[in-house]
């Protein structure tokens, strides 16, 4: 508040925490309509105490109050003041305050200071802020700092990590993603324990573009299967994995040659054509991994490529009425489009779905990417609002861009 003093302020917070620990013994008096509103109460002042905290060590810093002290460092001040704070915590919290005094994290250092964003995520975007500093093209630098700031606010450590990949995509110098890929490829490990009881652990490290391959294998032959009593499929999603690896395995082995597959084994990379044929940009798979140029143009000469680069005419993804029947070219179309089930709340990926029509085929509708969609199939009684025959027109979920 305007025209409040330190000394006022400081009083303030010694009553808050005396406060807190009286709402301990009273919380039975909280009515359950308002406990909500209380968890958030309390969110607000831990948000404000850290804020407050890591401003404290800027103080602390630009004044040479460590330097003046015993400790060592400021970690060290730190658990000397602090004496419920961790040594792991310390150390974040002072590297956390170290660069929201530099002016390249201004963005950032704003976010904290207000507590939008905790010590936490503000460490985890520094680190890969560092990490890309040297590898981002020219003027990108502002742009992916406000990035990672608007991404720590809402987010988790996990989307952190994942926001480099993609930055370093779009706004690395010219060769730094593909150089990255490559580097990946060298961590590719496979290695296996037996234990007593004869189960054996295989513990498995892919980079990229293998991992996109070996799902594009083993996702069609994991979806849930009805069990043998036609409920629902009883073994775990773990299992269901590493049931369709082995099967892949075993119908590798038996074909002797070139192994069988199918449409839904392929696997289908999105990339503009130009920075195909330049070897510049990324190309995209179903599931959103992210793959070098090169890697690309590697596959390109290594497997049937689909011709869905984006941009560029496709080829005929419309047989109208003359087929029922969908093609492996419209069936890839659909995987590109829809993602995966379009019916609301399914979260099915795209291989494991079947494709429909909208409007029946028999009552006039046709084979093409306007009447299609992805569904996942389900059980008798289940909700199947685009089931064919059920629907006529162009259901919501086609609707999106």
């Amino acid at each position: 508040m305007e025209g409040t003093t330190a000394t006022e302020c400081r009083e303030a917070v010694r009553a808050a925490a005396a406060h807190l620990a009286q709402l301990r013994s009273v919380l039975f008096q909280v009515p359950c309509t308002e406990l909500g509103a209380l968890a958030g109460e309390l969110d607000e002042l831990s948000r404000q105490a850290d804020a407050t905290a890591v401003a404290t060590v800027v103080e602390t810093d630009t004044r040479g109050v460590v330097a003046q002290s015993a400790a060592a460092n400021t970690p060290d001040w730190l658990m000397s003041h602090m004496p419920g704070l961790a040594p792991a915590e310390a150390t974040r919290m002072a590297r956390v305050a170290t660069a929201c005094r530099d002016p390249r994290n201004r963005p950032l250092a704003d976010a904290v200071l207000d507590g939008r964003v905790g010590n936490r995520n503000a460490a985890v975007a520094l680190t890969e802020i560092d990490k890309l500093r040297p590898r981002l093209a020219h003027g990108a630098e502002e742009q992916v700092v406000g990035w990672f700031t608007e991404v720590a606010a809402d987010g988790f450590p996990k989307h952190l990590r994942e926001l480099r990949r993609r930055i370093l995509a779009v706004h690395g110098h010219e060769d730094a993603f593909q150089r990255e890929e490559d580097l990946l490829k060298r961590g590719c490990s496979l290695s296996k324990a037996v234990h007593d009881d004869g189960m054996s652990d295989y513990h498995l490290r892919l980079d990229p573009e293998a991992a996109a391959v070996l799902d594009a294998a083993i996702d069609p032959l994991s979806a849930p299967q009805p069990s043998d009593k036609g409920g629902p499929d009883l073994r775990s999603p773990g299992q269901r994995r590493a049931d369709a690896l082995v099967e892949v395995c075993r119908r590798a082995a038996a074909a002797g040659g070139a192994a069988p597959k199918t449409t839904k084994s392929q696997v289908i990379v999105t990339m503009d054509l130009e920075s195909l044929r330049a070897g510049l940009g990324h190309g995209t798979t179903l599931t959103g991994e992210m793959l070098a140029p090169e890697t690309v143009r590697k596959m390109a000469c290594d497997a049937t490529i689909l011709p869905m680069v984006l941009g560029r005419d496709g080829g005929v993804l419309d047989v109208g009425r003359f087929e029922r029947l969908v093609t492996p070219r419209l069936l890839a179309a659909l995987w590109a489009r829809d993602a995966g089930c379009t019916f609301p709340g399914c979260t099915r990926p795209a291989p494991w779905c079947h494709a429909h029509h909208v409007r029946h085929w028999v009552n006039g509708g046709s084979t093409d990417l306007t009447n299609l969609a992805l569904t996942f199939p389900r059980k008798a009684g289940g909700p199947d609002a685009w089931s064919e025959g059920r629907a006529e027109g162009r259901p919501p979920c086609l609707d999106r861009p």
